[in-house]
């Protein structure tokens, strides 16, 4: 007689969709700036902040990072109070110190020195930990023309993507 496989002791771990998991965007920073690089920062959060950040609860719209003595500062991002955390609740817009490793510290601090580079933050999201992260771009200012360009590159990529998902139905 054969022996059946007993598959419910699997050691696989089930595929997460949301590894992960996006609390808040930045996009007027891609329509504003032009990228150069990416770097993921640690954030220092207070209990209340990440209880509200799994609400969904932040504008990153007026965010941007600062260097200052020797750190990285999240300035401008509005974490919305909880509700329930009643009076030891935090203050929507304190800075927030961003971390991240000495040599990163020392790459990002000089991109940010140099003439027309500044430091914003994309987006911010938990990873598949439960960390909360903040992906930090390095961007040059786009000028008016700039951006008229961007608003036609991607229109057009949108009139083609339309013209070939109807093709494709055919």
């Amino acid at each position: 007689m054969a022996k059946k496989k007993d598959q419910s002791k699997s050691t696989a771990k089930p595929k997460n969709d949301d590894a992960k998991r996006m609390v808040g965007q930045n996009r007027k920073a891609t329509h504003r700036y032009e990228i150069i690089e990416k770097i993921e920062c640690g954030l220092v959060l207070h209990g209340s902040e990440v209880k509200s950040l799994r609400d969904g609860h932040l504008s990153l719209d007026e965010a941007y990072v600062r260097y200052r003595d020797n750190e990285l500062w999240l300035v401008g991002a509005e974490i919305s109070e909880y509700r329930q955390a009643s009076i030891w609740n935090h203050d929507a817009k304190r800075a927030r110190k961003l971390l991240v490793h000495k040599r990163q510290l020392g790459k990002l601090a000089g991109r940010a020195m140099e003439k027309g580079l500044t430091l914003v933050p994309l987006q911010l999201y938990f990873s598949e930990r439960g960390i909360a992260k903040v992906l930090v771009g390095v961007g040059r200012g786009k000028k008016l023309h700039d951006k008229r360009q961007s608003l036609k590159d991607a229109d057009t990529k949108r009139h083609l993507d339309r013209a070939k998902k109807h093709y494709d139905r055919k």
